[in-house]
């Protein structure tokens, strides 16, 4: 990667990874791809170039391309989960048309292409314990179609034209810099604000429901790592499984009150979010990742708890 163009820079995942890719690559151009009401702002506009990226405006996108030479594209635009089921069309609209331009894009330009997927490309007939690598996906959620049909095109693109497609399937993703904005793992985000501040949290999901997560530092590295990894060990592509910490709200909110313990937690169940997470898988396996190009998260609960109070407490107080 030289030249790359981050989709989506100003969301949860992009706006962390355009500044992680920056630190690596300084003598490369890393284009802050945005769309309006999202302009970049602060470090993340300073620090480099940016530019209006609307995943589906081709003609758009393909300028950006030409005038930055640029090599990669991390395609980051999309709609969340419980965003995405109250809006299907529009998600379907920017996931895979959207993906459609960028695929062409990369065949005509050489590009390679990093389009995540996620555990919501799962679905209640998956295996829910240590979910294979390669099993049926008949997600129940517009979000889970979508990625469902970002693998299968992006394989398409890889086999059929060489285009040099990679992905991963994030679990829920846990931050301390970024917000999320609508999906069904928010609240192991939310949980911490809340805990940091002295709220007392009302969880959207019930007890008992177990989901993957992770800590943003080991997602970026994700990211990064798949898209640098050596072609020639790939069996897999779209996508592959990486897996960090299993855990259900219980298990969290014991966690957090370790370290503070007044912290109070209730229930008030959201049945859009809850009925997506029922879906989704308890837990992945993510053997593949770690067989192929060697995939290892560094965080378990414990660390990433650790580190989210103590940057949250310099953020928020």
């Amino acid at each position: 990667m030289k030249n790359v163009l981050v989709i989506g820079s100003t969301g949860q995942i992009g706006s962390e990874l355009t500044m992680k890719l920056r630190k690596m690559y300084p003598e490369g151009n890393v284009v802050a791809g945005y769309i309006k009401g999202a302009e970049p702002k602060g470090i993340l506009l300073e620090s480099g170039p940016s530019a209006l990226a609307d995943v589906c405006d081709g003609e758009q996108l393909l300028g950006i391309v030409k005038e930055y030479h640029i090599d990669t594209i991390y395609n980051l635009a999309a709609l969340l989960s419980a965003v995405a089921e109250k809006k299907p069309q529009l998600a379907w609209h920017i996931q895979i048309d959207g993906l459609m331009n960028i695929l062409e894009i990369a065949r005509q330009e050489g590009c390679a292409v990093f389009t995540p997927s996620s555990i919501g490309s799962f679905g209640p007939e998956t295996p829910h314990e240590n979910t294979p690598q390669d099993t049926i996906q008949r997600p129940r959620s517009m979000y889970g179609c979508t990625k469902v049909a970002t693998e299968l095109l992006s394989d398409y693109y890889f086999h059929k034209y060489g285009v040099d497609t990679r992905s991963v399937r994030f679990p829920g993703l846990i931050s301390n810099v970024t917000l999320p904005g609508g999906g069904t793992t928010d609240y192991a985000v939310e949980i911490y604000y809340a805990a940091v501040k002295g709220e007392e949290f009302a969880c959207p999901i019930a007890a008992g429901t177990f989901m993957d997560m992770m800590y943003m530092p080991d997602a970026l590295k994700a990211a990064v790592d798949i898209m640098n990894a050596d072609p020639s060990r790939l069996k897999h592509r779209n996508s592959f499984n990486i897996a960090s910490m299993s855990f259900d709200p219980e298990i969290l909110a014991a966690k957090i009150k370790e370290h503070i313990p007044g912290f109070r937690m209730r229930y008030e169940v959201d049945p859009v979010r809850q009925a997506i997470a029922d879906s989704w898988p308890d837990k992945m396996d993510d053997s593949c990742a770690r067989e192929e190009w060697d995939w290892a998260p560094s965080f378990d609960l414990e660390s990433m708890t650790v580190d989210m109070i103590t940057a949250l407490r310099k953020k928020l107080l």
